[in-house]
C-alpha cells in the first residue's frame, strides 16, 4: 500500500505500513557510528523512541533530533533511536558538532529494508529512497504504543504526543 505525503505543495508517496499501536516493531538492521550492524536485540527491555527523518543535513531533520535528545535527557530506561539514510560519519559528526549526546543514531548504509520494513520508504520525487519523517514509540517489549507519520516533510513531527506515549511504555 502507498500513502501519500507532501513536500512544500508536491505529492510523494510512501511505501509500506507503518506500525500502529498494538503491532510489534518489524525487526530491522541499521549501521551504527562504530559501523556494527545493530538490531532490536541491542535495546531489549527498553522503551524506545524512534525519530525516523529524511536527511540531518536539512533544518527540520536536526531540530528534530536536538529536541528529541533534549526530550529524552532525564528518561532512564528509554532509548532515542534516530534513523536516517545518512552515513554513521554524518551522523557522529553531527551529534559532536550540536553536542548531542543522549540518543543513539542508526543509517540504513547497508540494508534498506528498514525504510520498506517500517513504512517510510519514500517511493518517488527528489527524495525517493529516503525516509519519510515519522516517530513510532514501543515498549520495553517492542509493541508499539504510538505512532506517527508526518504529512508535510517540512513540518516537526508532534512532540508532545510522541513523549506523552512513553508514559505508558
Amino acid at each position: 500500500m502507498s500513502r501519500t505525503i507532501m513536500r512544500r505543495g508536491a505529492e510523494m508517496h510512501v511505501a509500506g505500513e507503518l506500525p500502529q499501536p498494538g503491532d510489534r516493531l518489524p525487526p530491522m538492521k541499521l549501521t551504527g557510528t562504530d559501523l556494527a550492524d545493530v538490531g532490536l536485540d541491542a535495546f531489549a527491555g527498553k522503551a524506545k523512541i524512534f525519530n525516523i527523518f529524511p536527511s540531518l543535513d536539512t533544518p527540520t531533520c536536526a531540530l528534530s533530533m536536538k529536541q528529541f535528545n533534549a526530550r529524552v535527557e532525564a528518561m532512564p530506561g528509554v532509548v532515542l533511536l534516530q534513523v536516517s539514510a545518512d552515513l554513521p560519519f554524518a551522523h557522529k559528526r553531527f551529534c559532536a558538532a550540536e553536542g548531542l549526546k543522549n540518543g543513539v543514531t542508526l543509517s540504513m548504509m547497508r540494508d534498506k529494508t528498514f525504510a520498506a520494513d517500517y513504512g517510510v520508504l519514500i517511493e518517488d520525487g527528489g527524495m525517493a529512497g529516503l525516509c519519510a519523517r515519522a516517530v513510532i514509540v514501543a515498549d520495553g517489549n517492542d509493541v508499539v504504543v504510538h505512532s506517527q507519520l508526518v504529512s508535510e516533510i517540512s513540518e516537526e513531527p508532534d512532540y508532545d504526543a510522541a513523549m506523552a506515549a512513553l508514559e505508558s511504555a
